[in-house]
């Protein structure tokens, strides 16, 4: 909701890519600092309760080229064995901007990032795998609804060499009055191997931007197949820091 593209803008507007599992293809502003934090409540089929608190740091390096860092500072999952806690995995990498949105054509974008296995294998949190994902994402503004499609190929670390998996997100966004937005998306993922099998999931929430660069939002994910993160509520903020570029 209200992206914006430009390189050289005076004012800093934030460019949130929370909350919705897919991203915009456009970036955040050049030189700009940007950080969305979040905590997340799962409650799985399997009955196992998790928790997490993360978020993801950017930076308009340079006018159509933004790094990434996308970290969970805190893992909490429930079980019958009781409660196993750890600092969660590190994903980074840059997201290039090759297209900017025209009448007909939307702005196009790829992004590349590595997992650093940071998250703990001992509490069964962390696979001690780097992994890697592969993302192509395309945003349109038609009429007053926005769009933002990602599709991510993922090769997930085995002992030997990768599985591998796709995930597919359409997200659409619309404001309702004020600063106030409303936020959908569907998305899925195909099968990573017998233990992981592919579902489908919605999820929905609400937005509030605050002032430009302060946007709040809050919301709640249901499955539409089995194997998906099922009932999951999410509160977030994404704050643009500063201009690191400006005098």
């Amino acid at each position: 909701m209200g992206r914006q593209s430009g390189c050289h803008e005076y004012a800093i507007v934030a460019n949130p890519n929370r909350p919705t599992v897919a991203s915009p293809a456009d970036i955040t502003q050049y030189g700009v600092l940007e950080l969305e934090y979040g905590y997340d409540r799962l409650w799985p089929e399997d009955s196992v309760e998790k928790t997490s608190i993360g978020g993801l740091l950017k930076f308009g390096m340079l006018c159509d080229i933004e790094l990434r860092w996308s970290t969970n500072t805190y893992l909490s999952e429930t079980d019958a064995t009781g409660t196993h806690r750890t600092f969660g995995d590190n994903w980074l990498g840059p997201q290039i901007r090759f297209y900017r949105q025209r009448k007909l054509v939307p702005t196009l974008s790829f992004s590349y990032a590595v997992k650093i296995p940071s998250a703990s294998t001992e509490q069964g949190l962390g696979s001690g795998r780097a992994d890697h994902a592969f993302t192509f994402l395309a945003s349109k503004d038609i009429h007053a609804i926005h769009f933002d499609f990602n599709i991510t190929e993922f090769l997930i670390g085995q002992s030997e060499g990768f599985n591998e998996n796709q995930q597919l997100n359409l997200a659409f966004s619309r404001i309702i009055r004020g600063g106030l937005g409303f936020t959908g998306e569907f998305y899925g993922n195909t099968r990573l191997n017998q233990a992981i099998p592919g579902f489908a999931s919605s999820l929905w929430a609400l937005t509030y931007k605050i002032i430009p660069r302060l946007v709040i939002d809050g919301g709640y994910e249901l499955g539409i197949t089995s194997g998906g993160p099922h009932r999951h509520a999410f509160v977030g903020v994404t704050y643009s820091i500063t201009n690191l570029y400006r005098k």
